[in-house]
This record gives C-alpha cells, sequence and structure tokens, in this order.
C-alpha cells in the first residue's frame, strides 16, 4: 500500500516525458529510420546475391545469412559496437597505418546492427517477390530489346519492391520496438533515458509505465498504417 501511495506519475511525466521526446526520440527516429534504409538495400543486395547464378556467391549469402539467424540482434549490437572497431584497428595495423584507432558511435553501431539484422530477413522478402513475378514480363522485356540486366532493374525489381510494401511495414514498426537494444551498447534512447531517470528518483512503476506508454503511442499508428499500406497495395495488385 504504501507503494502505491507513494506513486507520483504527474512529476514523472513532467521530468521524463521531456527527455524522451527530446533526444531519445530523435535517436530512435534516426535509428530507425537510417537502420530501416540501409536493411533494404543490404536486403536488395543480398537477394540479388541470391538469385545470381554464380554458385560461390549464393554459398557465401547463405552461409552469412545464417550466421546473422542464428545469433540474436543483442549479440550483434554488442559485437558491431565492442568488436568490430577492435578488428578494423588490427586489420589497419597489418596494412601499416600505425596510429589510427576506428570508433564506432552507439548510433552508428545501432544502425549498422539493425539495418544488418533486419536486411537478412528483408532479402527473403525481396527474393521470393522477385520469383513470384510472371516469367512471362521477362520475356516480353527481352523481346524489347532489354538486356537480362535491364529486364531486372527496370520491369521485375520495381513490381517485387512494391510487392513487398506490405511486409516492409511491419519490418518497420518491429525495427522500432527493437530500438530498446541499444541502450545496451549505451544509445541514449527510450530505455536508457528511462534506466537513468529511474536510478536518480527510483520512481520505477512511474518511469517505466510512461515507457511503455511512449512505446505504444508511436508503434500503435504505425502498425495500423503498415495495415492501411497493406490493404491499398492489395487493391493495387487486383
Amino acid at each position: 500500500m504504501n507503494i502505491l501511495k507513494n506513486l507520483d506519475f504527474m512529476r514523472t511525466m513532467q521530468e521524463l516525458l521531456p527527455q524522451l521526446l527530446g533526444k531519445a526520440l530523435f535517436i530512435v527516429i534516426v535509428a530507425t529510420l537510417a537502420g530501416f534504409a540501409f536493411g533494404i538495400v543490404f536486403g536488395f543486395l543480398l537477394a540479388i546475391g541470391k538469385l545470381s547464378k554464380a554458385k560461390w556467391l549464393n554459398r557465401i549469402v547463405v552461409i552469412f545469412q545464417e550466421l546473422i539467424r542464428g545469433t540474436p540482434l543483442l549479440v550483434q549490437l554488442v559485437y558491431i559496437y565492442y568488436v568490430v572497431p577492435l578488428l578494423i584497428t588490427c586489420l589497419a595495423q597489418l596494412a601499416g597505418i600505425e596510429g589510427w584507432k576506428c570508433n564506432f558511435t552507439p548510433l552508428t553501431a545501432g544502425i549498422l546492427g539493425l539495418g544488418i539484422n533486419y536486411g537478412t530477413y528483408i532479402a527473403e522478402v525481396i527474393r521470393a517477390a522477385i520469383i513470384s513475378i510472371d516469367a512471362g514480363q521477362k520475356e516480353a522485356a527481352l523481346a524489347l530489346g532489354l538486356t537480362s540486366g535491364q529486364a531486372m532493374m527496370r520491369v521485375i525489381v520495381p513490381q517485387a519492391m512494391k510487392n513487398s510494401i506490405p511486409v516492409f511495414g511491419n519490418y518497420l514498426v518491429m525495427m522500432v520496438k527493437d530500438t530498446s537494444l541499444m541502450s545496451y551498447i549505451t544509445a541514449a534512447e527510450f530505455l536508457t533515458t528511462a534506466k537513468a531517470y529511474t536510478s536518480q528518483t527510483f520512481l520505477t512503476i512511474e518511469s517505466y509505465t510512461i515507457l511503455a506508454g511512449v512505446y505504444l503511442i508511436i508503434c500503435i499508428p504505425l502498425g495500423i498504417f503498415a495495415k492501411w499500406l497493406e490493404q491499398k497495395t492489395s487493391v493495387g495488385r487486383r
């Protein structure tokens, strides 16, 4: 009962909300948008590599995807933030570059980690969308004088990307929530900000309840928009 009597949501909202909706929101938006854009580009390259006729390239893509899928996103973020800069620094020293040290900011590591992780899943979405396009369209493009590469990039890929939009919307919502994992690499996003405030004020119930509310306010409209987009694109395909 003492805990309930000491609840102070008004104070928490006045003090914590400005922090969440300030720098923390900026980091979440940048990490989500940049990570998502990188994920789509990276996923597209993986999809093209997996569809390539070169067997060695197929195998490299498959092995890479299995490595990423077989490890948690949190571990990947920690590895990119703490280990990858050390590996790059070692390679630079082996190449004769002395006195240079590679460092990633938490935001940079977060963007790379989110982009690479989601890119491996987006790759399968794009690959499946490309395969689903009627082969007759490519044959028609070739008959019109386009090369195989031009037919792929000008005819097949635009349709495949359009058909993938509904899934992309769902991945975007998921990525917003997964930015919370960046707290483990010291990024000042929502969870890190709430943790810091809680450690100073001990308003645990209030802080994390408001944090959950902020995520809901962001993710529910995004989810509704993703469903609307899915319905719109479905109507367009009929």
